[in-house]
């Protein structure tokens, strides 16, 4: 498209995620919108924010159509809090962080021995109690380290110590478990699709686990983490010793995606889970394909362009989808830290990072908005005018 003439107006497709700190993906949309409209009026701009299963993936469902709905659930320390998730039609998307996330802690307060994912069964009740039949659970951003064990009680399994009585909140509890009981768990599970949606793929424990990777950025110190993951290690092999769950117990933890947000991803498969790449499973539910069939250009992008987008962030898949399709994709993010052979593998033509507009990151950051409008100008001149 780009260098060459075209009759009629073009058709712009603007699918990014958030720029995590600056902007939600429904305001890059907007903003990426404006600067278009401002080099080209008559452009037609389709919206559609995304997201990989992570903060914002209520959100990125609800632009696109979802009924929004709140329930009041326990935070990641017992404090009650307002979580969100999206239904329509008979599809749920719960986003773990909404109940359990980093953002639910008080401010300056970080718990990785005791932060549950109790809040997070709650939601998902919550949203079987509004009659889902579909669950996407879309995990990513969470304060906790208890692989699962919260969320599970709070859908009815027991975690008992050799007193039987419940263990402790939080991955540090599960070192005095003595015995499980899922028989308890809600019936209403056995007959929905559970989706779980994360663009990690680490097991439960060990150099690649829950704790070893992720602990640090909730907190854990060396010895905390040492201690989760032997805590984690333990609430498999007891599974593994529990009537219903049986040898499946370790086959789960050593899978991937049992480490997604502090080892939820493991209750998860115990619910029944089937895991999928966190952007393929929001493409498909917020209806990318025929958007992008309408589209002759397709905008993606989220804050950081990096290494870690090439590992299943919402702009990779995305421009993967793109290209199969045959069709054009160029991303704005606010820092570019990839070169652009790197992006040309990824489907991704060109990038139009903040910086190029105002070299300073702070102001990148201060006045994300009105920066990504005029790179969004210079996106309409160079590939829509």
């Amino acid at each position: 498209m780009a260098d060459a003439a075209v009759d009629g107006a073009r058709r712009v497709l603007v699918a990014a995620d958030k720029f995590k700190g600056s902007l939600t993906a429904v305001e890059v949309a907007e903003r990426v919108t404006a600067g278009l409209r401002r080099v080209v009026p008559d452009v037609r701009v389709e919206a559609l924010p995304v997201a990989d299963g992570g903060d914002g993936t209520v959100a990125a469902a609800v632009a696109a159509g979802f009924e929004r709905r709140e329930v009041r659930v326990a935070g990641p320390l017992g404090d009650e809090v307002t979580a969100a998730y999206a239904l329509r039609e008979g599809t749920a998307v719960v986003e773990m962080a909404e109940a359990s996330g980093l953002q639910r802690l008080p401010e300056g307060v970080l718990a990785p021995l005791t932060s549950s994912t109790y809040g997070s069964g709650e939601v998902l009740r919550a949203a079987l109690d509004a009659g889902a039949r579909t669950i996407v659970f879309g995990v990513g951003g969470s304060a906790t380290t208890d692989g699962g064990a919260g969320m599970l009680a709070a859908l009815g399994a027991r975690f008992l110590d050799a007193d039987g009585e419940p263990v402790a909140p939080g991955g540090g509890g599960l070192a005095a478990l003595a015995s499980a009981d899922l028989t308890g768990l809600d019936v209403r599970l056995a007959d929905v699709e559970l989706v779980l949606a994360s663009d990690v793929d680490n097991p439960l424990t060990g150099p690649k686990g829950a704790p070893a990777v992720y602990g640090p950025q909730k907190g854990a110190s060396p010895d905390d983490v040492t201690a989760l993951d032997a805590a984690l290690a333990h609430f498999a092999k007891v599974l593994e010793q529990t009537e219903g769950v049986g040898a499946r117990a370790a086959e789960y933890a050593a899978s991937p995606g049992a480490g997604a947000a502090g080892g939820i991803g493991f209750g998860a498969m115990l619910l029944g889970a089937r895991f999928r790449p966190g952007i393929e499973v929001m493409l498909d539910v917020l209806g990318f394909a025929p958007a992008l069939e309408r589209a002759d250009l397709v905008i993606t992008g989220e804050g950081s362009l990096d290494e870690q987008t090439l590992h299943g962030k919402a702009p990779a898949g995305v421009a993967a989808a793109a290209r199969a399709a045959g069709k054009e994709v160029v991303a704005v993010c606010g820092r570019l830290a990839l070169p652009a052979e790197t992006l040309g593998r990824a489907g991704i033509r060109r990038a139009y990072p903040l910086t190029d507009v105002e070299p300073d990151v702070a102001k990148c950051i201060a006045d994300a908005g009105p920066i990504l409008e005029r790179v969004a100008e210079s996106i309409a001149r160079d590939f829509v005018a």
